[in-house]
């Protein structure tokens, strides 16, 4: 496995240009200004396979809509080497963005992942409108067990972000796979 430190809360966000799985909505490459709404947006890094991200897909897609209410924009990013896990390839991606409300984009390189420096499915970033990172981490401290979970780290931040208020927590450790790195 790579070591990968990455980008943290305050840091400006990386740019990219990715191929989107998702062509209803969004178009065929989508770049880091494509998705920061008037507000700013989320990324999460993200596949298909991992059993935190199964458990977490309803969560998932519900804060993908409540971005989009509030004037979000929301995108998930698949940085998984498809030689070692072959449902994170571009295929499946395709069957799976079927489910989204969002775009699916690829990073085939993993280049992306290696710039954010993600750990983890499902690892978020919210991004404000000044392309600034404001949080990083998990969704809540039980992504298996939505019934499980006793906090709400980026609920709570998304709140502060849309209310104008600053986040209160923001870093945390996410909690899933680790991303699968290629050799």
């Amino acid at each position: 496995m790579t070591s990968v430190s990455g980008l943290e809360p305050g840091n400006k966000a990386a740019d990219f240009t990715l191929k989107n799985a998702n062509l209803n909505v969004g178009p065929d490459t989508m770049n880091l200004a494509d998705i920061i709404g008037d507000l700013g947006g989320i990324i999460v890094f993200t596949c298909n396979h991992c059993p935190y991200v199964v458990a977490s897909e309803s969560r998932i897609e519900s804060m993908a809509q409540r971005c989009n209410l509030a004037g979000l924009g929301f995108v998930g990013i698949n940085s998984n080497d498809p030689i070692v896990y072959a449902n994170d390839d571009w295929d499946h991606m395709v069957d799976r963005a079927n489910s989204m409300s969002y775009p699916y984009l690829h990073d085939p390189e993993q280049t992306i992942a290696h710039a954010y420096g993600a750990q983890r499915t499902p690892e978020f970033y919210l991004i404000d409108s000044s392309f600034t990172i404001i949080y990083r981490g998990r969704m809540d401290d039980s992504p298996r067990d939505p019934n499980a979970a006793s906090t709400s780290e980026l609920d709570d931040a998304v709140t502060a972000l849309v209310t104008g208020n600053a986040v209160k927590v923001p870093r945390t450790e996410s909690i899933g796979c680790s991303v699968k790195w290629k050799n």
